[in-house]
């Protein structure tokens, strides 16, 4: 129980990443960033066979490590990834050439609390720069446009109440933006305009993929299955269904759906993220003849 409650409070990409030479520094006020280099919308002037979409999820989103060692190891290569939240980081990291068991290992050594500060003048009273650093140092410092994969970092823009796919610029920023949990985090404000994770809009982004160009989809759930949710969790249930109303008309319009069911509560442990990334690995190579497919189309 205790685990699914941290889910909520910390939630988003911060639970994925990796204490590699990050700590809890001195806070660095977040700011207005609006230099050349400030994530940005760009338009692609050309469509992609195969995007992976990888959706939000907290902790959960584990899974979508175990799904892209699979997805390696079946040789597949994606055309584009496009990603929320913790999908967003792990996509990022995937584009950057983290690959199979690299990523894993990455992800096995990760330590939430070593890449947040504390913001003194919240609320909200957490600030995601450290994740940025940790970002720009796991990608070699090079922006969105210069990674291995084209990769969309998705958030939310509240002010005009819109998606937005971040797919130029600072690597670190764009995620520190899809990762910006409402009411829990600064946003992050680019430009003069702030960003927000995208949980609470579009969590599977697979309809913003197929208008960035994709012709096919695969897409990646890493919510619960609240159909199977244990006795006791009815105060949730509100919540739950909410996220599912939120998935499932993205749900319906990919090609191919992977939605693990790595059970209701979630956590921060070696275990835990060890099971959740089997599982990943273990329902991929189970559709793996679908898989190929896709990609071979």
């Amino acid at each position: 129980m205790a685990g699914w409650r941290r889910r909520h409070w910390l939630g988003g990409a911060l639970s994925l990443v990796a204490g590699a030479g990050v700590s809890v520094s001195s806070f660095r006020a977040d700011r207005n960033h609006d230099g050349p280099d400030a994530p940005s919308q760009q338009p692609w002037a050309r469509s992609f066979g195969v995007a992976w979409v990888l959706s939000s999820g907290g902790p959960r989103a584990f899974v979508h490590v175990g799904v892209i060692r699979a997805l390696d190891e079946l040789g597949l290569q994606p055309d584009l990834i496009v990603g929320a939240s913790a999908g967003a980081l792990v996509g990022v990291m995937r584009a950057a050439g983290h690959r199979g068991l690299a990523l894993q290992q990455l992800a096995l050594t990760a330590s939430p609390w070593r890449v947040m500060r504390v913001n003194p003048f919240g609320p909200p009273w957490l600030s995601g720069d450290a994740l940025a650093d940790w970002v720009r140092s796991g990608v070699g410092g090079r922006p969105l446009q210069a990674l291995d994969v084209p990769v969309a970092c998705v958030a939310w823009r509240p002010s005009a109440r819109m998606l937005v796919a971040f797919n130029h610029g600072d690597a670190g920023l764009a995620v520190q933006a899809s990762s910006a949990i409402e009411g829990q985090f600064s946003p992050v404000a680019l430009h003069g305009v702030p960003h927000v994770d995208a949980d609470l809009h579009q969590p599977l982004p697979v309809r913003l993929a197929r208008s960035l160009g994709a012709q096919r989809v695969l897409a990646v759930d890493a919510s619960a299955h609240e159909d199977r949710a244990p006795e006791g969790t009815q105060a949730w249930r509100a919540g739950d269904l909410r996220k599912r109303a939120l998935t499932e008309p993205d749900a319906r319009d990919a090609d191919l759906l992977l939605h693990p069911d790595t059970g209701y509560y979630a956590g921060f442990s070696r275990d835990y993220r060890e099971r959740v990334m089997a599982i990943g690995y273990r329902e991929t190579m189970a559709r793996s003849v679908a898989l190929r497919a896709l990609h071979a189309a």
